[in-house]
């Protein structure tokens, strides 16, 4: 898959060189389309993840992480949150989470569509 905003580098879980290779493909081109509508970066903290490591994080057992559908992307300001929750809702994700520090985002069709807080 040809990337424009991304590098799939940037969804390798730490705990497995190249893994961002296992991202679903249609998930990142969401997510490239989101990146577009908000004409601002978007700084992967978490993409990929392996059972082990999902575990050391605290990650759920059924993890979005684990299939390569879902990504954790840093915040800072309340601007910055807004504008990338807007981009994310506008480019079709129906399953967000809010932290203080980060949005999630994934596009598990095997759960049902929910905004949640951390």
């Amino acid at each position: 898959m040809n990337l424009k905003y991304f590098s799939l580098n940037e969804f390798n879980c730490p705990s497995l060189p190249n893994s961002g290779k296992n991202m679903d493909s249609e998930f990142l081109s969401k997510l490239e389309h989101a990146r577009e509508l908000a004409g601002i970066p978007f700084r992967i903290t978490s993409g990929f993840r392996t059972e082990s490591h999902n575990k050391s994080v605290g990650g759920v057992a059924n993890s979005s992480h684990l299939s390569g559908v879902a990504a954790d992307i840093a915040v800072g300001s309340g601007n910055e949150r807004y504008v990338i929750l807007n981009a994310l809702i506008r480019a079709g994700f129906k399953r967000i989470g809010v932290a203080k520090t980060f949005i999630h985002a994934d596009t598990d069709f095997k759960k049902p569509n929910s905004v949640w807080t951390y």
